[in-house]
């Protein structure tokens, strides 16, 4: 428009108004065409991690890249308006930049941990397969940098899941460049035991389970302060208890442990609901997810 309005006007004038903000409701929805859990390879930790924007994005563009799949379209443009996984994907990179801005010294983990746990909770009414849809929910940038509380992931913790996957020693020091060896009890069911800010667990339908999560949080928010743990909902047939129910830290990066339990019996293929620790300021959430497989 502003190409004509210089073609045909001796001295053309551009007005660009300010944009109209419009709160829907129903958002934020997981595009149809967005990737889904449960993981296939990892049962026992939950995927995806987190949801971000990557439907209609604007973003630059190779000018040398076709424009669409038809061979006979040989336009080049340096900008396109293109949706998926490779939109979203940096939208959590330039969040992981912003908190290590404010955090230089926190692992890949912790930041990890600060964008999963502090994410918008999304409407299970409007995001049908929850959280094998969105993971923790909806990336939230201004409160990742201030989570009160991070679940940090040291390698003795990844060293075990790639046992729990079968990784030989050989294979196993191939990756961590050391002499590490497998321990001796990294099975698959210790997977759901590495320290991450989410916990998963699959079970045999209509049988009786009794699974525990293991977790260890750091301090990071108030060095006195006193976290209180709730759970977001009973589902039927289902007890979750949390132990200790209270995390009383003095200092900043001091550690504290504690275990979820997940007793009952599943009749449906899935079931979720989050525990949340509190002490006024921060909200800590991470999403319990049982299901038992087959999952469609």
């Amino acid at each position: 428009m502003i190409r004509i309005l210089y073609c045909i006007c001796r001295n053309p004038l551009a007005e660009i108004l300010k944009s109209e903000a419009i709160k829907d409701s129903v958002a934020p929805v997981v595009a149809e065409f967005s990737s889904r859990g449960p993981n296939p390879i990892l049962p026992g930790i939950l995927k995806p991690d987190i949801s971000a924007p990557g439907v209609n994005i604007l973003a630059a563009y190779s000018p040398i890249a076709p424009l669409s799949e038809d061979p006979l379209d040989k336009r080049s443009v340096k900008y396109n308006i293109p949706s998926g996984t490779s939109m979203s994907c940096p939208h959590v990179a330039g969040v992981v930049a912003y908190v290590k801005t404010f955090h230089p010294d926190w692992s890949p983990s912790a930041i990890k941990s600060a964008i999963m746990t502090t994410a918008w909770t999304m409407k299970h009414s409007e995001n049908g397969d929850t959280e094998f849809a969105h993971g923790s929910g909806h990336i939230n940038p201004l409160e990742a940098i201030n989570p009160g509380l991070v679940y940090e992931t040291l390698k003795p913790d990844y060293i075990k899941m790639l046992c729990s996957l079968g990784y030989s020693d050989e294979l196993l020091r191939i990756i961590s460049g050391d002499n590490s060896t497998c321990p001796k009890d990294s099975d698959i069911e210790s997977q759901k035991d590495l320290n991450y800010p989410s916990m998963q667990a699959n079970v045999t339908r209509d049988k009786p389970f009794e699974i525990t999560f293991n977790r260890t949080v750091t301090n990071v928010g108030l060095a006195n302060s006193t976290y209180k743990a709730n759970v977001s909902q009973q589902p039927q047939n289902v007890s979750i208890k949390v132990e200790p129910v209270v995390l009383s830290f003095k200092s900043l990066k001091e550690k504290k442990s504690f275990t979820v339990t997940v007793t009952g019996s599943l009749g449906k293929p899935f079931l979720s609901s989050s525990l949340v620790w509190s002490d006024g300021k921060h909200s800590v959430r991470s999403p319990i997810v049982v299901y038992y497989p087959p999952f469609d």
